[in-house]
């Protein structure tokens, strides 16, 4: 097999058309496209074309959130450090990750719970537009049902893209029980490039577009 000659700035945009040679017959809804497709492209596995499960108003509330500023918060410091800054910037939008704060931890021991589920507790005191993005804890995603069940929080999106076997699978299963717009990688898949890619995939909506329009 032949090396193929590309130049680092075609890299993505060579990427982009091999994922969509190889889907084939596999047609992805236009809304959805991008972000499936970025997933994808961060991840090399094709199981999400099929596995990715959007709420009908999901793509609609995001971006609404993004163009009031909302903030993106997560459960591991790597999906916070993937989450694109620039688009972050033009947008106004901000990011958060609670994990290696002290009173998490304190809190976290106390209640003899993850440092992910008490994240989202702090996640619920963030005042605007509030994005959850979970790839690793599916603790988080369990605590902020409950959080949602007290009324504490009503996100505007949530990502449910945890990846493991303990009850990774109900947690998910159960964020889309409630009426609140969500993006959920069903099965065990997922993981924080995952959540990292979701949320760029959405803020590029916004940014890119207007970049083309100038």
């Amino acid at each position: 097999m032949e090396m193929e000659h590309v130049l680092p700035a075609d890299i993505e945009k060579r990427s982009m058309e091999i994922i969509r040679e190889e889907l084939g017959e596999i047609t992805l809804d236009a809304e959805k496209a991008d972000i499936i497709m970025r997933v994808i492209h961060t991840s090399a596995d094709f199981d999400y074309a099929r596995n990715l499960s959007f709420s009908d108003d999901a793509v609609e509330s995001a971006l609404k959130a993004i163009r009031g500023g909302c903030t993106f918060v997560t459960d591991t410091n790597m999906a916070f450090m993937g989450i694109n800054g620039s688009a972050l910037q033009k947008t106004g939008c901000t990011k958060a990750c609670f994990m290696a704060d002290a009173d998490v931890a304190v809190k976290a021991a106390a209640a003899g719970t993850t440092r992910a589920a008490a994240c989202m507790e702090k996640a619920a005191e963030i005042e605007g537009p509030v994005i959850i993005a979970v790839g690793n804890a599916p603790t988080a995603l369990v605590r902020l049902a409950e959080l949602m069940d007290e009324d504490k929080i009503k996100p505007e999106l949530i990502i449910a893209v945890p990846v493991g076997f303990v009850n990774v699978i109900q947690a998910k299963e159960l964020i889309t029980k409630y009426p609140v717009p969500y993006i959920v990688a069903r099965g065990r898949k997922g993981g924080s490039n995952v959540a990292a890619a979701v949320c760029n995939a959405l803020l590029y909506k916004i940014t890119r577009s207007e970049d083309n329009e100038a």
